[in-house]
């Protein structure tokens, strides 16, 4: 490799990193010689930012849930017996979700994608026992429907009675049974890894994204590099994307682990890198499962398990 000068170096408009071992020629890197290439000043990316939010709040936003009505129990081909609403659209559970007590994990954009159904008209029609019915109350102030304590959804891309597009999605999502587990023609679920530190979630436009131990999105940066290594991100960039911390390799779930890595930035901290990428999380995420970075002045992606850059999927 070339000696590079220090002088050639000036304040924070790019830092030059040491390579980590393993960390080559990207498939769309942005770089693809052996020298350091120049980036442009940090202090000016960093201006132009959304600085709006810092961290996670509580608000999960508020999505309307419809009723149920009378549930049913429907045989739907290669799912088996299932729940279905009064008007035979199939239900759901969420395997993230805890039913002692009754709990549910998913708002915001989840919510959108996955329909909470209301509890307010629900009752049990044939092959459902009424005293599994119940109820939950939401962050958003809304009740939702519960069997055998599970809360319960639909799926937004189900548009007739009888779909079930929504079985197996994420490994986390199953059609509901009428004993409030998976229908018994479902797959079972993949067993996630208890605390992972670095897992992938299922977004409903982008797919399989990437996530750190309390569930926030992680980003890449075009004004990064890969080969060479190279930060673009300084100064008051990071005011609003945080660099991600270095995970242990046996905690994580859902990546393969020669994409999981680590590089000194130039204050001397060591960030967590995805396929020899820095990645950070964004401040204007303000719960788990937030994208609001992805697209970002066309230069933020979200990063999917195979450690590209996350495009819309609808």
């Amino acid at each position: 490799m070339k000696r590079i000068r220090s002088g050639m170096l000036s304040g924070s408009a790019v830092a030059v990193l040491l390579l980590t071992a393993g960390c080559g020629y990207g498939g769309d890197s942005a770089g693809k010689s052996g020298g350091a290439a120049p980036v442009a000043d940090s202090a000016k990316i960093g201006s132009a930012y959304d600085t709006g939010g810092a961290g996670y709040g509580s608000d999960p936003g508020t999505v309307t849930a419809a009723g149920a009505g009378q549930l049913k129990v429907r045989d739907i081909p290669a799912v088996g017996a299932a729940v279905t609403d009064g008007e035979g659209r199939t239900l759901y559970r969420f395997d993230k979700d805890t039913a002692e007590p009754p709990k549910s994990n998913c708002d915001g954009d989840c919510a959108k994608a996955w329909p909470p159904v209301a509890a307010d008209d629900a009752t049990a029609g044939e092959g459902i026992e009424a005293g599994l019915l119940g109820s939950v109350l939401r962050a958003d102030g809304t009740r939702q429907l519960t069997l055998a304590g599970r809360p319960v959804y639909r799926y937004a891309k189900d548009t007739a009675a009888g779909e079930a597009l929504g079985e197996g999605v994420g490994g986390t999502w199953h059609v509901v049974g009428a004993d409030g587990n998976p229908a018994a023609g479902a797959p079972p679920a993949e067993a996630e890894k208890p605390g992972a530190e670095l897992s992938v979630v299922q977004n409903p436009t982008l797919g399989g994204i990437l996530a750190d131990a309390e569930g926030r999105t992680l980003y890449r940066f075009d004004k990064d590099s890969a080969w060479p290594m190279k930060i673009g991100c300084l100064d008051s960039c990071l005011d609003t994307w945080k660099p991600a911390e270095p995970v242990d390799k046996a905690s994580i779930s859902g990546i393969a682990a020669e994409l999981v890595g680590s590089v000194k930035r130039p204050d001397g901290t060591e960030q967590l890198t995805i396929d020899c990428w820095p990645v950070y999380t964004f401040t204007g995420d303000k719960q788990p499962g937030d994208i609001s970075g992805q697209g970002k002045q066309g230069l933020w992606f979200a990063v999917t398990d195979k450690g590209k850059k996350a495009k819309s999927s609808v």
